[in-house]
């Protein structure tokens, strides 16, 4: 079955989450029934910006991760508890997440130029 015809609050088998994971979220991987992602930032301040950002999202889709925050990195967790597995609704918040954190407009066409390329300015470790 592709995974475009699963529902909703259908899981996915390991397998599957793989395969996902490579080809759409390369830098997340499955890990003990949740897909996970660690974002690298430059101190403290940087963290909790990013730490918000995640929140803002996750309430907005009313879909929740678990997070883990140290000085200079996030770890963002994610599975459906109702579910008890990987659905849909943790890619589209996967996705949704990794678009808006490594979102730089510096290298777009467009009015903004992005984080100075300066270590005063830097808050998070692009890939």
């Amino acid at each position: 079955m592709s995974w475009r015809a699963v529902k909703d609050e259908q899981i996915y088998t390991d397998e599957e989450v793989d395969a996902r994971l490579k080809t759409e979220l390369p830098h997340w991987y499955l890990e003990k029934g949740w897909i996970r992602r660690k974002y690298k930032t430059s101190g403290w301040k940087s963290t909790l910006m990013l730490a918000t950002t995640v929140g803002h999202l996750a309430e907005a889709a009313f879909h929740h991760p678990d997070m883990s925050l140290s000085y200079a990195f996030v770890i963002v967790k994610l599975t459906n508890h109702a579910a008890k597995g990987i659905t849909n609704k943790d890619f589209e918040l996967a996705k949704k997440i990794e678009d808006v954190i490594m979102w730089q407009p510096g290298k777009e066409d467009g009015a903004l130029d992005g984080t100075p390329d300066d270590p005063r300015f830097k808050y998070i470790k692009y890939d």
